[in-house]
């Protein structure tokens, strides 16, 4: 039995409620070739796309655990480029054998894909930066590379749709990972992704050690209450300069999102999010927005 599903087996429901967390990409950093097919004929991943006057920074999006390139954006990057954004997605954090579901890698390998993926973009478009909007671990992970791979100098803004910024107690869930013997060794081994992302890790401790941003970038973090993954729903937030965290119910009081729904249909987050990308002309994000 493949060792994923070894895994799986005697922790469904602590993988499951993790399942919704983040980020994948393959060490090529190329686009797959059905993602790229699915997602030219909507418009993003177009490698064609020259970012305009209006909007000169390309757009890279990270999903979440479990996540892939095409199902995590079907709604916020045709949002993004009929707005005239050229828009570009990722697969990162791939295991052997387990195909559509990715984010499970290292976190650090897998900002070292963004680091591959983003410069490609670079390359493409010929822009000096680029903007990454994460839904989940696709929200944190950018973080490691801004802050350990030079990716600071590449990026002018992060905006994180619930994300895992200083991991998760998944509603206390983790606390009784003594309980079940050797499950932490079997996540810590087969699905380092889910490791990675539990508070108090090795590796949230080194991600936030010194403090929670670089200098040169601009963060907002856009969390919901009812999140019921990322938790508790404030460890999503960062401390520091050039740092926005919203609540989306104080946006929207009626906002029912949780943590999957912020991320795949939200359009009160991604009006949100579109502010954060460009500041000077934001419009208040109500209600309303979500027929925008």
């Amino acid at each position: 039995m493949l060792p994923w599903r070894r895994l799986l087996r005697p922790l469904a429901a602590l993988t499951l409620a993790i399942g919704a967390l983040a980020p994948t990409a393959t060490a090529s950093a190329a686009p797959q070739a059905t993602a790229q097919t699915a997602t030219v004929s909507s418009g993003w991943n177009n490698w064609s796309c020259k970012p305009s006057a209006a909007h000169p920074r390309p757009v890279v999006l990270v999903h979440g655990t479990f996540g892939n390139s095409v199902d995590n954006w079907l709604g916020l990057a045709p949002y993004l480029v009929h707005r005239g954004y050229c828009v570009y997605s990722l697969d990162y954090g791939q295991l052997p054998g387990v195909p559509f579901f990715h984010g499970l890698g290292a976190v650090d390998k897998s900002a070292e894909q963004l680091s591959v993926f983003v410069d490609r973009v670079l390359a493409a478009t010929g822009a000096a930066e680029t903007d990454i909007i994460g839904h989940s671990q696709g929200g944190m992970m950018p973080r490691y590379y801004l802050k350990f791979l030079g990716g600071a100098d590449k990026v002018g803004a992060l905006v994180g749709l619930a994300p895992s910024n200083h991991g998760t107690t998944l509603l206390g869930l983790t606390k009784l990972l003594p309980y079940f013997p050797g499950a932490e060794e079997l996540i810590s081994e087969n699905t380092p992704g889910l490791a990675d992302q539990i508070a108090g890790s090795a590796f949230q401790n080194k991600l936030n050690a010194g403090g929670d941003t670089v200098p040169g970038v601009s963060y907002t973090v856009i969390a919901t209450r009812y999140d019921q993954v990322v938790t508790p729903y404030r460890s999503q937030f960062l401390d520091g300069p050039n740092v926005r965290n919203v609540v989306l119910q104080d946006l929207c009081p009626v906002d029912l999102s949780e943590h999957v729904a912020i991320g795949l249909v939200d359009r009160i987050a991604w009006h949100e999010a579109l502010n954060a990308l460009d500041p000077a002309h934001a419009e208040r994000t109500t209600c309303a927005s979500v027929f925008d």
